[in-house]
């Protein structure tokens, strides 16, 4: 038996080969049915579509066999791959050099007789061979032969139209993944959007709106026309705290106070820091009078902290009358807030 050359263009061959995506792949109907015509129009008991990989030949599909694959030394197909341009026929192996030790021919299943014309991809590569197999010597019909060329043919197609669908799932799938990745990217650049405009309106320091928050807010609790009050809440002698006992201790009370103020008014109203140890309150939808009673819970609350120094919180308050800007709105809370400090601080004002 004389092993199989190899082509001289093997590497190439085989990176076409397995470009062609088709290697243990599993049953297909279309070649089954090529096979059977073929085995019908030969007249023989065994028919294969027989790709030559490296190292052996693997079967498409197959019939009268069943075997799936064998070496490639023991091929028939991979001699048939230096032929490329023609079909290789073998009238009775035990007569050719080339077989007739070869044990697919001296044991099971006694080949004889063996005709393979070549599949080619798209640019007249070898990829393997269409091939009819039989016990008996004999040879093809000129009818027979020109019927398996063109049944190769159609498997060669085949082969080409596996490998350009399994290529367009894989590009379908790349694209599906990249239009997922641009999704999450287009997610996380909201998300970061998001933070970045969260975080240019919240007080870095206490987590309470900043004053740019709080005047979105106010102006759109004012074009609304719904009555309102505010109050401007300062931290009395804060700047005590800070030279005595350091900016840390000074920011801790500020926490504090601001935890103080969310904990008991959030629900009902907006807080936020608009200054060093300033405050402000909006109260939606109330009267002076009720912001005021708010207001003096709310500076008992802070009087009351479970803290290292005991603090307070002058309050000044303002309705908001119809027409009236919300500058001038917190001009009077603000004058208000001055009537508080110098009235003895720790306490509510109106204004």
């Amino acid at each position: 038996m004389l092993k199989p050359q190899r082509p001289a263009n093997e590497a190439q061959r085989l990176d076409v080969l397995r470009r062609a995506r088709i290697l243990d792949s599993p049953p297909d109907e279309g070649f089954d049915d090529l096979i059977a015509i073929a085995a019908a129009i030969c007249q023989v008991p065994y028919a294969l579509v027989s790709l030559v990989d490296e190292e052996r030949q693997w079967f498409v599909a197959r019939f009268g066999i069943e075997l799936e694959q064998t070496t490639r030394d023991d091929s028939f197909c991979a001699h048939s791959l230096l032929y490329p341009d023609r079909m290789m026929v073998v009238p009775d192996a035990r007569q050719d050099p080339r077989f007739h030790d070869n044990p697919f021919v001296t044991g099971e299943p006694r080949i004889r007789f063996y005709a393979g014309a070549p599949l080619l991809a798209p640019d007249g590569m070898p990829l393997g061979s269409f091939c009819v197999m039989d016990r008996e010597v004999r040879t093809l019909t000129d009818e027979q032969s020109r019927a398996l060329e063109a049944l190769s043919r159609q498997a060669s197609r085949l082969i080409e139209l596996r490998r350009v669908s399994v290529e367009l799932q894989h590009h379908l799938r790349e694209r599906d993944w990249y239009e997922e990745q641009l999704l999450q990217s287009h997610l996380a650049l909201e998300r970061e959007n998001a933070s970045l405009v969260q975080m240019s309106r919240t007080d870095p320091l206490t987590g309470l709106p900043n004053r740019r928050a709080f005047a979105e807010e106010i102006e759109a609790v004012a074009a609304a026309g719904v009555p309102y009050a505010v109050a401007i809440c300062d931290i009395d002698r804060f700047k005590l705290i800070n030279d005595s006992y350091g900016h840390a201790e000074g920011d801790q009370v500020l926490c504090a106070v601001a935890d103080a103020l969310r904990g008991r008014h959030a629900a009902r109203g907006r807080v936020a820091r608009v200054g060093g140890e300033e405050f402000v309150v909006l109260f939606p939808g109330m009267s002076r009078e009720q912001a005021l009673v708010e207001c003096e819970t709310l500076r008992h609350a802070v009087e009351q902290l479970p803290i290292r120094h005991r603090v307070t919180m002058s309050v000044g308050v303002a309705e908001g009358a119809t027409g009236e800007s919300i500058k001038s709105v917190f001009a009077r809370a603000d004058d208000a807030l001055y009537a508080a400090k110098h009235g003895g601080r720790n306490r509510v004002e109106a204004g």
